[in-house]
């Protein structure tokens, strides 16, 4: 009987992965929580130094953001 990928978190369904590597039910549940490229922000490359200050500023917040605790 296969887990409820669904009831797992993040972290857990990663973890189940690592130890059970050739159940593929359970990567493609996985694989499904993923962020799609159509919600991603694209920037463009910066032309001028302030404008690559600007790109920092708002860059910067998502890179110290901490995992959220079910992942």
């Amino acid at each position: 009987m296969k887990p409820n990928y669904d009831a797992m978190s993040w972290s857990e369904l990663r973890a189940y992965i690592l130890s059970h590597r050739d159940d593929l039910d359970a990567l493609e549940a996985l694989y499904a929580r993923r962020s799609p490229d159509s919600e991603a922000t694209w920037y463009t490359p910066p032309k001028t130094e302030e404008e690559w200050q600007q790109q920092m500023e708002m860059v910067k917040p998502i890179l110290e953001r901490k995992p959220k605790a079910n992942e």
